[in-house]
């Protein structure tokens, strides 16, 4: 065999390789969004994926890794949405950092709209042990977020994060994006508490 046959055997095994851990993510997907993480098996995910169970080992630790993956790939895409539309929005000439905040809201919303099955999978409180530690570490890296946007005004970022998070919830359940439209525009208006610390005249 030449160099370059030699040469051209590792991207076609790379690219078997990707393809087997892409369709094993896909079938976990599947199994857990229809039986939950508790139920799921390893074994249900390598045959809906037609694989081995030996290939689900070689690109991941468990079903846990599994779940964490597709968590974090989710989350991911939805970075990436929220700062194209932070982006864009600043990019229009917006100033105002709760309509910014808002723009990246919606496009939260509608990725978690778009993708609603995998969404629910994780707000369901059925994932693996310490997934709630996961979720309270995310929560708190967006407000941390959210407080470099709103010039640490604490308070602010607090009912807006957790305005949002309540809404996230809701909307994922309910799948109605008129609520996710009605509840933009009620965040919308919220405003530091400044007047009622300020001194009043007369």
């Amino acid at each position: 065999m030449s160099d370059v046959e030699n040469m051209a055997v590792p991207p076609r095994t790379s690219e078997r390789g990707a393809a087997t851990r892409s369709s094993l993510l896909a079938a976990a997907r599947e199994v857990f969004v229809s039986k939950g993480f508790a139920e799921a098996g390893v074994t249900d995910v390598v045959a809906r994926a037609e694989a081995s169970v030996g290939s689900l080992y070689h690109h991941f630790s468990g079903k846990a890794d599994l779940y964490l993956t597709l968590f974090e790939e989710f989350q991911a895409n939805q970075t990436q949405r929220t700062k194209q539309a932070a982006r864009a929005a600043r990019a229009a000439g917006e100033t105002d950092p709760m309509r910014v905040f808002i723009s990246a809201a919606r496009a939260y919303l509608d990725g978690c709209l778009e993708d609603r099955e995998l969404a629910e999978l994780f707000l369901r409180g059925d994932g693996p042990p310490g997934f709630d530690v996961v979720m309270r570490d995310r929560l708190r890296k967006w407000a941390q977020l959210n407080a470099a946007l709103f010039e640490d005004e604490s308070a602010l970022v607090v009912v807006v994060t957790g305005a949002l998070a309540a809404a996230v919830s809701e909307v994922v359940r309910t799948g109605d994006r008129a609520l996710a439209e009605e509840v933009l525009a009620i965040i919308g208006q919220i405003r530091p508490a400044t007047s009622a610390t300020a001194p009043t005249s007369g």
